[in-house]
């Protein structure tokens, strides 16, 4: 199965439509699956005291408040609406994170059948209750987390029903530090949760989403601009299209590279083993009732005759017939 990619334009649409269907068409260009958006009430997801996170203060700025520079960035029924329309036109699925359940009834309402539990929902129990039976797939983010709290979450979206789950290890912060990547913790996730396990990634480029593709992950989710210097909090942590392009192709390279995990001579290089492997072949001149030995044996290409691990078989054997230097022995 492909791994499944996604271009979080999260609130890097600016709340601007024109911007934001932009950014749809060039991620359907770049050859993502999915878009992902944010959907919130700023009313119900922040307190009006509420501090901004220190990238924010970085990309934004002191004077607006955390509540103020999420309700510019909210988007209205009529937008999931028409952006939605856009991305069934261009068929690439629309995906969103609702930061509350009156968001996420709406989301449920336009027909999305799979919602994104960001990171910092994985405590909410309430809104992780109502997730669980509202949805039949659900992706969630684990920034911030350990895996007890990752398992407590998992439980409590299975509480009513069984969906259809896939975590994703993340780090929250914007960019991630290399060193705070911790990409071995797919492996782990994978095995103490018997999940899908995929990637959000907010490290700057795109090696370490192709490296989790390596370590297995099936989803990678990748924050996407369409210029890094556009003024907003995710900006530049964000992909621009040549960059994303470059990494679903590499991605999809990926893939194809894994295999299927059995050791066996692939049909390309199949024709090579008899230019690159050896075989016993006469060393010098061998006459007719002679004994093969070390002294008037050699290996050489190609290997279209007797394998050198027959070696010691050959050896003390008669010659059956004549054989010139650099013939292929037979017996």
């Amino acid at each position: 199965m492909s791994v499944f990619i996604i271009a979080e334009i999260g609130v890097n649409h600016n709340g601007d439509l024109s911007l934001a269907k932009k950014m749809i068409l060039e991620a359907k260009k770049a050859g993502v699956d999915a878009v992902k958006f944010q959907s919130f009430k700023a009313d119900n997801l922040v307190s009006k005291d509420a501090k901004k996170a220190d990238y924010q203060i970085k990309n934004t700025g002191k004077k607006e408040s955390q509540h103020d520079m999420i309700k510019r960035l909210e988007l209205s029924e009529e937008d999931h609406i028409y952006l939605k329309e856009i991305c069934d036109k261009e068929k690439i699925e629309f995906l969103s994170s609702p930061f509350d359940i009156e968001s996420a009834n709406l989301l449920l309402s336009l027909g999305i059948n799979t919602v994104k539990v960001p990171s910092g929902e994985i405590t909410n129990l309430p809104y992780l209750e109502e997730i669980g039976k509202l949805y039949e797939n659900i992706i969630i983010s684990t920034g911030m987390s350990d895996l007890y709290e990752i398992k407590e979450a998992i439980n409590i979206l299975n509480k009513h029903k069984k969906p259809n789950i896939t975590v994703l290890h993340c780090n929250t912060e914007y960019p991630t530090p290399m060193e705070d990547v911790n990409l071995l913790a797919i492996k782990t996730m994978e095995k103490e949760l018997n999940l899908p396990i995929g990637y959000s990634d907010h490290t700057d480029g795109i090696e370490v989403s192709i490296s989790a593709v390596a370590l297995g992950a099936t989803v990678i989710e990748k924050h996407f601009t369409l210029d890094k210097n556009m003024e907003g909090p995710d900006h530049k942590a964000s992909l621009e299209p040549r960059e994303l392009k470059q990494m679903v192709d590499a991605i999809r390279n990926i893939e194809k590279a894994l295999g299927d995990g059995v050791k066996k001579p692939s049909k390309s290089e199949k024709k090579n083993i008899v230019i690159a492997r050896k075989s016993i072949v006469a060393k010098c001149n061998i006459s007719k009732g002679e004994k093969f030995t070390k002294e008037n044996l050699a290996i050489k290409r190609p290997g279209d005759g007797i394998s050198p691990m027959k070696w010691y078989d050959v050896l003390g054997q008669v010659a059956k017939r004549d054989f010139v230097a650099d013939e292929r022995i037979e017996l």
